[in-house]
């Protein structure tokens, strides 16, 4: 991934903005009432200029290189170029904002988030919690010599599908679905499992057939820089997915996944101690 130039992206300028302490935000939502919502909440912050709005990941793109703000907020589901999209062409083509996510995801995907140096809010936007985001927002924009963030950008963009064990490929997995290739991301699927010689990776909505030569043995080495674990010989885990587990018979365990009806999966005796070291437990 191109490396920033020194110095670090927080010393675009001298001075943030038209005039000292001011900070230039882009803002983007592909739904105008929200992009309105938003940018009357911001106009309560005097030290906040909205430098331009946008309504789809691409004109976010072109909106960002332009402007070249000190914050973005960025909505996540839009429709072609999702926000993560956004974020990873940013990053490809070095110094990157920081990004505020806007989002309605579930609370795993939240501390996915907390995880790293990048904050988020959730829809609706309370003017209360968006005072909190923009305290955070101004430390770190004053923060001397702010070099944000590739490896935690990275690591989120990880958990997507995005620049994987730092490299710039795109991980995705092929699969079926009445007749028509689909392309999953690493952070879509449950777990996988292995029936008749074949691979299904089962989702929230449903299973896919795994497309021709796929193994959970091609999958795991693939999928190792992610929260993938083989409890047993069928069946490779998203660790992020695991609601429960609890001893079953003769040392094995079972494992309640989120999602699907939830979901038993029995974890091999042998499997036991490695399972909860991933975990961190």
């Amino acid at each position: 991934m191109p490396k920033s130039d020194s110095p670090c992206s927080s010393a675009l300028s001298a001075k943030r903005g038209s005039g000292a302490g001011m900070i230039r935000a882009v803002i983007v939502d592909d739904e105008p009432p929200a992009l309105d919502e938003l940018a009357y909440l911001l106009s309560r912050f005097p030290d906040i200029e909205v430098a331009a709005a946008a309504e789809s990941g691409r004109e976010a793109v072109e909106a960002i290189v332009r402007v070249r703000p000190d914050l973005v907020f960025l909505d996540i589901e839009m429709p072609g170029m999702n926000g993560f999209q956004v974020l990873h062409e940013l990053m490809v083509r070095g110094r990157p904002p920081l990004v505020v996510f806007a989002t309605a995801f579930d609370e795993h995907a939240i501390r996915a988030f907390e995880e790293n140096t990048v904050d988020y809010i959730l829809k609706p936007i309370a003017l209360e919690r968006l005072g909190k985001t923009m305290e955070r927002v101004r430390m770190l924009l004053d923060r001397p010599q702010r070099c944000e963030g590739d490896g935690s950008l990275e690591s989120l963009l990880a958990r997507v599908g995005l620049f994987p064990c730092g490299g710039t490929g795109i991980v995705r997995i092929a699969a079926e679905d009445e007749g028509r290739n689909i392309l999953l991301t690493p952070d879509e699927v449950l777990y996988f499992n292995s029936q008749d010689r074949r691979v299904l990776a089962h989702t929230a909505e449903a299973a896919y057939p795994c497309g021709p030569g796929i193994s959970l043995e091609k999958l795991e080495e693939r999928l190792s820089c992610f929260d993938f674990f083989r409890v047993n010989r069928s069946d490779l885990i998203n660790l992020s997915f695991v609601r429960s587990f609890a001893p079953w018979h003769s040392g094995k365990y079972v494992i309640t996944m989120r999602y699907r009806d939830a979901t038993e999966i029995v974890l091999s005796k042998s499997r036991v101690r490695q399972f909860r070291a991933a975990l961190g437990i």
